[in-house]
């Protein structure tokens, strides 16, 4: 019963970690075409914008978190419109030699990874110049849940609550929307969806300002857990883009199967093993052996099964 337990708390652990921190990143990737590798600096935005808003402005934390993830959606807005899309360097260039100073980055992932992985590098400077190796933290609500010998955290069950919430959002938004239609429509084709009169450009904008809020929200959640270091990005990344890849071309169902069956793995050799480290490694190579059977991802296969079926009752 306790292992039980023990087996249901970290998998719920693992899988919050891995929804929450793929999220953003699966939103940005699969709809824009952008690799982000400042990804886990939009989490570390998100978390030290929090935390500065509980310790220095003394907001209560759940107004503390709402702050982090609207200031980062706001910072995505401003990287969107400066380095992946060059509207304010073309504006500015064809005021003053009347032409486009940088072509946009989307669906050009070795230039967007060059360019994201530089203001990566900024961001983590910029964060160690301002605040130092590291600052003040929150402390952690909601007590533990007593069981047999052990404990464990209540806000951590909280967040995989939380992380079901945010896939049925992104779900209901990209699906039952019209800004989801317009946002699927620019993903498909879009010189098809600008001739119909989707502002291709604005769509953009606010699909990678949603990307970013996510991934502020990520850090703002997990703001009372961790350490506040400006290297704590860091340990999202590899996780985020191992369940994007794993997960497949479908966003939010990629992204809750994916950390369903990582979460799973993880959850399993940590029980086992009692070491985190080794869930990592199992989780690691789970990954190699999905991208290796399943190169389109576990959606991807589901696509393929579905097709068969479809083909198996046509031909009836």
């Amino acid at each position: 019963m306790v292992n039980g337990l023990n087996l249901a708390f970290q998998f719920l652990d693992s899988f919050a970690f891995v929804v929450l921190a793929a999220a953003g990143l699966a939103v940005i990737f699969g709809i824009m075409g952008v690799i982000n590798l400042a990804h886990g600096e939009f989490i570390l935005f998100g978390a030290y914008a929090t935390t500065k808003s509980v310790t220095a402005l003394g907001l209560p934390l759940p107004v503390a978190m709402v702050v982090g993830s609207l200031l980062t959606a706001a910072f995505g807005v401003v990287v969107e419109r400066t380095i992946i899309s060059g509207f304010v360097p073309n504006w500015v260039g064809q005021k003053t030699v009347g032409r486009d100073l940088i072509e946009p980055l989307y669906d050009r992932l070795a230039d967007s990874m060059v360019a994201t992985f530089g203001l990566s590098l900024v961001m983590v400077q910029s964060a160690r110049i301002v605040f130092g190796n590291s600052i003040d933290t929150v402390g952690t609500p909601f007590g533990n849940v007593a069981y047999g010998a052990f404990s464990y955290s209540t806000y951590r069950l909280v967040l995989a609550g939380v992380a079901i919430a945010v896939l049925v959002a992104a779900y209901y938004v990209f699906t039952r929307t019209t800004f989801g239609t317009r946002v699927r429509a620019t993903m498909q084709d879009e010189q098809t969806a600008r001739a119909l009169g989707v502002d291709t450009g604005r769509t953009y904008m606010l699909t990678f300002g949603i990307g970013s809020g996510l991934a502020g929200l990520t850090g703002a959640l997990f703001a009372p857990v961790l350490s506040m270091q400006p290297t704590l990005g860091d340990q999202f990344l590899i996780e985020a883009f191992v369940a994007v890849v794993v997960g497949g071309p479908s966003v939010v169902l990629g992204t809750a199967l994916s950390g369903g069956v990582l979460g799973a793995v993880s959850a399993t050799v940590t029980n086992l093993t009692d070491s985190t480290t080794f869930g990592r490694i199992a989780l690691l190579v789970a990954a190699i052996l999905a991208l290796r059977f399943l190169p389109g991802g576990i959606t991807g296969l589901v696509e393929r099964v579905r097709a068969r079926r479809q083909e198996a009752t046509d031909g009836d």
